[in-house]
């Protein structure tokens, strides 16, 4: 399957290493800046490879290689662009998240793609991970009961430094702040746990650090389910020194899940009224990765391939990523007018955050 790669920053070897390990065609990749394209292949043993073409330009690409498959890797407020243009050309399309800047071209991504009968994944690769795998085997059985609560603590640092690596970052209209950024992976895995349903998000968000960005560094949240549960979100790039956890909370009347590790990659409670076999060895389960972005970029590769072979749905879709997107933009919504916000949510994007904190 012929592939091609749509910037070449900071997450892009994850997407290489996929690429390697579902043995893909990877035909180009695509940067606005030549350097990043070198760094990257050769960080990949692949710069000496003649047959990967580099380009500037995304829609040049396009026209020249005509991919059957293709991720956007670039920065956030460009995804949605880029994914209207290869999906209108009846390409596959793989889209970091978030998926959008906004409700109406999240919508617009869905609609397309059912118009052309081309599969788009939100990465949101995190749902691969092996302890959140075996939590939502467990919710799936039934072993957790009727659900009370639950919540998800996104704990990390970002320092100046990381910000000035790219203008783009921490700015309304290409990024958005830590609870879109940072968090977002978490919270898809709150809402999609949770019931995905939600009546009601109250949030509230601060610039309490990072006074040189646009958007904000900590945000904390109440979601109401519509199934009657109720859960936190708490996410911030405010942690000192370094990341210190992503940890995702389960509470059900039979079960209860503790999530943990930087990413949500280890179970650290794992109880069930019912003991199972495998109970035993999910207490133990920690998985190692080799960076914050976890090992779910080759799953998540791997189930794109075999929906599109098999003309299915993929396990993160574009409802998916318009799901966690709308989420994230409910808080800012709740933080900007101060009250709780309904769901669903209408014409709301992350510019109607313009000049929240004075910038």
């Amino acid at each position: 399957m012929k592939y091609a790669l749509i910037g070449c920053g900071r997450i892009a070897v994850n997407h290489i290493k996929a690429v390697q390990n579902n043995k893909l065609e990877l035909v180009a990749v695509c940067d606005i800046v030549p350097e990043h394209m070198e760094e990257l292949l050769k960080h990949s043993a692949m710069a000496e490879d003649k047959g990967i073409h580099r380009y500037t330009d995304y829609k040049e690409m396009l026209a020249k290689e005509q991919p059957e498959l293709a991720a956007i890797a670039t920065e956030s407020g460009k995804h949605a662009e880029i994914a209207l243009e290869y999906i209108n050309h009846g390409v596959h399309t793989i889209i970091e998240k978030p998926i959008a800047m906004s409700i109406a071209d999240a919508e617009k991504i869905i609609q397309r793609a059912q118009e052309k009968n081309v599969k788009v994944a939100a990465c949101h690769q995190n749902r691969f991970n092996l302890a959140v795998q075996e939590t939502r085997k467990a919710l799936e059985a039934g072993r957790f009961g009727k659900l009370s609560h639950g919540s998800i603590h996104v704990r990390w640092n970002r320092n100046k430094g990381y910000y000035d690596q790219a203008k783009w970052r921490g700015t309304w209209k290409q990024d958005g702040g830590a609870l879109m950024n940072q968090c977002i992976h978490g919270i898809d895995l709150l809402r999609w746990m949770m019931g995905n349903e939600i009546e009601e998000v109250y949030g509230q968000t601060r610039q309490r650090f990072h006074r040189y960005l646009e958007a904000e560094d900590v945000g904390l949240a109440v979601v109401k389910f519509k199934n009657g549960a109720i859960a936190t979100i708490e996410g911030t790039t405010n942690v000192y020194p370094q990341n210190l956890e992503e940890t995702l909370y389960l509470f059900g009347e039979k079960g209860t899940v503790k999530i943990g590790g930087k990413s949500t990659n280890n179970i650290d409670v794992w109880e069930f009224a019912d003991g199972e076999k495998e109970d035993d060895r999910n207490k133990q389960l920690q998985e190692v990765t080799s960076n914050v972005y976890g090992n779910g970029h080759t799953s998540l590769y791997a189930d794109m391939i075999d929906a599109i072979e098999k003309d299915r749905r993929p396990y993160v879709d574009a409802v998916a990523g318009k799901n966690a997107l709308e989420l994230v933009l409910a808080i800012y919504k709740s933080q900007k007018e101060g009250k709780p916000i309904k769901l669903p949510l209408d014409h709301f994007s992350t510019m109607d955050m313009a000049k929240e904190f004075g910038k």
